[in-house]
């Protein structure tokens, strides 16, 4: 028998003035919910799901029903809208916590974390209470950021709402319109999750916040091991 211990994979220490999350993925898996109801809205439009819901994961819902009913004009692709974020609002049942991510949360500084989220608001409050995640007082929510992900205009208006730099600000993401978001902003990001595209290929990576800590300095930098 070999005497070596299992090797377990080192853990990652980031520095920052802040802390920013997405939400769906990366505080709280809806997975299943969502891809219930992207796939009940292609089945009638004769759309593909796996292309809608490669597409949607971490953008607007609006962007999405343009990118794939183009010929809409704006009041018909905000009826859609309307009708998919009711179908959402009405049915949380299946959400549940990324493990680790309310005691993560709650460990950190309330005035040095925001939440950017491509969801409604409602939704987003919705979600986060049924997974039992704690809500940052600072909530950046699709109806607060005009131009949505791959655009970083999000995180840099939570990184401003914080009074910090984008470059000191740690953004935790799991899509790849969210990574290039964060990435765009200047800040430091962290890949939760399994993703691999493009936007998290040298990123550090998580699968969950278990075991994560977070250490606040006197100067009020945080440490976070992950």
């Amino acid at each position: 028998m070999s005497d070596e211990q299992p090797r377990t994979q080192p853990r990652t220490t980031l520095s920052a003035r802040a802390v920013v999350f997405d939400m769906d993925g990366t505080l709280v898996d809806s997975t299943a919910l969502v891809e219930r109801i992207w796939t009940e809205w292609c089945g009638p439009l004769g759309l593909h799901p796996g292309e809608v819901l490669s597409f949607a994961h971490g953008r607007q819902t609006a962007d999405t029903v343009r990118r794939f009913l183009p010929e809409l004009d704006e009041e018909a692709v905000l009826r859609h809208v309307d009708a998919l974020l009711s179908v959402e609002g009405e049915a949380p049942d299946g959400v549940v916590e990324i493990p680790g991510a309310a005691d993560f949360v709650a460990a950190l500084p309330a005035s040095l974390v925001a939440l950017v989220t491509s969801a409604p608001g409602g939704i987003a409050r919705t979600r986060t209470a049924v997974a039992g995640v704690g809500l940052p007082a600072v909530v950046l929510a699709s109806e607060d950021v005009p131009v949505g992900k791959p655009a970083p205009d999000g995180y840099l208006r939570a990184a401003e709402l914080l009074g910090v730099e984008p470059s000191d600000v740690v953004v935790f993401e799991d899509a790849e319109a969210g990574l290039q978001a964060a990435r765009a902003s200047g800040a430091q990001v962290v890949v939760v999750g399994d993703h691999d595209g493009p936007a998290a290929a040298g990123l550090p990576r998580i699968r969950d916040y278990v075991g994560a800590t977070v250490e606040v300095g006197d100067d009020g930098v945080l440490t976070l091991v992950l």
